[in-house]
């Protein structure tokens, strides 16, 4: 079978038959150059076209008609079918959680040109784009933990439920503990092979009622693998912070500089007790690294089975063909003839 995209030819053998419309078109321009004055068909008178004028510049129709007429049946013959395919996607699937950190220090400048929180989410968007038959899930926490989206694959409204997210949605702090039991949450129904969490944070935890050594625990027997990544740097960064100006009364937003504290070895704990593995990001390049790795080790075993169906097109080509040999013939019976060069 020879397939052309959607198109294909179910006996495709007939198509080498194309060479015969070839064969009579040279036959006729052979005979003509001979000094023959038509090409007979049986039956039919033979004339000779007696001006040059429209006749004689048409004296080629009948044969040109007659040639495609047969072209076209070869077609025909050679069952022309339109293929539409289904695909059946089986995958064993890894369900992920993406837990983010929405707290104040987010506002961090030093990952250029934008915030810390911007940048997350613009890598965190690219890394769903990628995983599109994947269950992902997202959180959010700050002072306390917020399911934004369950592990779903309709990547269009985890997208949107990730555009909504924003400071002040959340008390401030930072309850990592909260963030992985709210995460745990979500995967503990999950029938997936691999569940996986991936938390991005900035901080140190200090707040939420769970502690982080407690959420591990419970993610260890879960067996619930936890990637952390650890953005921007501590100590002190540029802050956008908002001040009353004194002239005008105005609120008005200026940078500054604020001191952020991180806890680099509890998130190495958190990883390394759930075997999983932990990152620090240093700006939004080192970060989206950081993401394609991840990428890279939890990949799902996808299966794909497709399925074609096709229809008959021969029906059409055969109608073409007829058209074009009657008109051929038609042209032949008006007096077109093929006249000596």
């Amino acid at each position: 079978m020879t397939d052309f995209a959607n198109l294909r030819f179910q006996d495709p053998l007939w198509l080498w038959a194309l060479v015969a419309p070839v064969l009579v078109v040279a036959a006729a321009w052979l005979r003509e150059r001979a000094g023959t004055s038509a090409l007979a068909f049986p039956g039919l008178s033979r004339a000779r076209l007696k001006s040059p004028g429209l006749r004689a510049r048409l004296r080629h129709l009948p044969v040109v008609l007659a040639a495609l007429g047969l072209a076209v049946a070869v077609l025909a013959q050679a069952r022309p079918q339109q293929g539409s395919s289904r695909e059946d996607v089986t995958t064993q699937g890894v369900d992920i959680v993406v837990a983010l950190d929405v707290s104040g220090s987010m506002r961090a400048e030093d990952f250029q040109p934008r915030n810390r929180l911007e940048v997350a989410k613009t890598v965190v968007g690219d890394f769903v784009k990628h995983r599109v038959h994947d269950r992902i899930g997202l959180v959010v926490f700050a002072g306390r933990s917020l399911t934004k989206a369950p592990p779903t694959t309709d990547t269009a409204v985890l997208l949107r439920q990730l555009d909504d997210v924003r400071f002040d949605m959340l008390p401030d702090g930072t309850a990592i503990g909260s963030g992985l039991a709210t995460s745990l949450t979500r995967l503990r129904r999950s029938q997936a092979t691999s569940r996986v969490i991936v938390l991005v944070t900035d901080g140190s935890n200090n707040a939420g009622e769970i502690d982080p050594v407690t959420a591990t625990s419970l993610a260890k027997a879960m067996e619930v693998r936890v990637y952390t990544i650890l953005v921007g740097r501590g100590g002190e960064v540029p802050m956008p912070v908002q001040v009353r100006d004194p002239f005008t009364g105005k609120v008005v937003t200026r940078m500054g500089v604020a001191q952020v504290d991180v806890d680099p070895e509890l998130l190495k704990t958190i990883a390394s007790e759930t075997g999983g593995e932990s990152f620090r990001a240093t700006d939004s390049a080192s970060l989206r690294q950081i993401f394609e790795r991840i990428d890279q080790l939890e990949k799902s075993e996808i299966k794909v089975a497709t399925y074609r169906r096709y229809r008959e097109l021969y029906r059409p080509f055969l109608i073409a063909a007829a058209a074009l040999l009657l008109a051929s013939a038609s042209a032949w019976a008006a007096g077109l003839r093929v006249v000596p060069a």
